[in-house]
């Protein structure tokens, strides 16, 4: 048991530690593969080695049989195993990629007033994540913060560049695209902060652009809404339009004012995009340039 544990404690706050229902269904089906891929690899290193010692040179009881042609037993062993295993996989994953669909949204674990899923609209910039609360009215930079026991509903898009948005212990990671807005459910089963982060390579800054998903009692949530909108500033076009610049290192933040359909603007594109990268020092004229390579063309 010991060296179980030690074997999986570089797990924690990966996809093996799951903490939510999503999670512990991807966790469920990476196991079954396993188990269904192992049918086949256990046998088969048994089997080689069984064979190797066997057919040894000392084993005078061991009949060699080189110039048959075909058997039949071997045919149907050699592809029905594969076959089996292939159906057994594709199942898997046909199942799972029903249920869960990330645009299909979560049962809530009881009927309580929380039944309401919390809608959170996730915006990738270069290379910090915008999080806006549509019906509490703030946001949040680099910092996710949502009640635990409770369905989330994601709205996703990208400021520039094609991006992905993924929180290991919660499940689903998914891609976003600038002008389009992807859907996800998730929940967090229990309280703590949960690691997330970019998994798609965007640019220079692509390494410090993670944040933390913080869970917390709907209490304490409803408690940092009220700081948020009480402390922060207003997020409008013209401070995302500033946020929309290249930047990476940027401390959590939060804003106690979004415009309205601030979102939506960013998706239909009536926000531009983000401007990409800027130039350190405008670009030298042509003629210095050319007296630079050429020694004898400044005379």
């Amino acid at each position: 048991m010991s060296a179980t544990a030690a074997g999986l404690g570089g797990c924690s706050h990966g996809i093996l530690d799951p903490a939510g229902p999503v999670g512990g269904a991807e966790r469920v089906i990476l196991f079954d593969a396993l188990a269904i891929m192992l049918c086949i690899v256990v046998p088969t290193i048994v089997a080689t080695l069984a064979c190797a010692w066997w057919f040894r040179a000392g084993n005078d009881r061991a009949r060699r049989l080189p110039d048959w042609s075909f058997s039949g037993r071997v045919e149907v062993v050699t592809w029905s195993v594969p076959l089996l295993t292939i159906l057994f996989l594709g199942g898997i994953a046909w199942v799972g990629s029903h249920e869960l669909d990330p645009a299909k949204p979560l049962a809530p674990p009881v009927a309580t007033a929380d039944a309401k899923p919390l809608d959170v609209q996730v915006v990738a910039l270069d290379w910090k994540w915008l999080f806006i609360y549509p019906d509490q009215g703030v946001a949040s930079l680099n910092r996710l913060v949502i009640p635990a026991h409770v369905p989330v509903h994601f709205s996703l898009t990208s400021a520039s560049v094609m991006n992905t948005f993924f929180v290991p212990q919660l499940g689903s990671m998914i891609y976003v695209m600038n002008g389009m807005a992807d859907q996800l459910n998730l929940q967090a089963d229990r309280e703590g902060t949960f690691p997330g982060l970019s998994g798609h390579f965007s640019g220079d800054g692509f390494s410090d652009m993670h944040f933390d998903a913080v869970a917390m009692a709907r209490s304490g949530f409803d408690a940092w809404v009220a700081g948020a909108k009480g402390a922060g500033p207003r997020l409008d076009a013209a401070a995302y339009a500033a946020l929309s610049r290249q930047s990476t290192g940027l401390p959590p933040m939060t804003y106690g004012d979004v415009a309205p359909d601030l979102f939506e603007h960013v998706v239909l594109q009536h926000i531009p995009p983000g401007p990409g990268p800027e130039p350190a020092s405008p670009p030298k004229p042509r003629a210095e340039t050319d007296a630079k390579l050429d020694p004898k063309a400044g005379g």
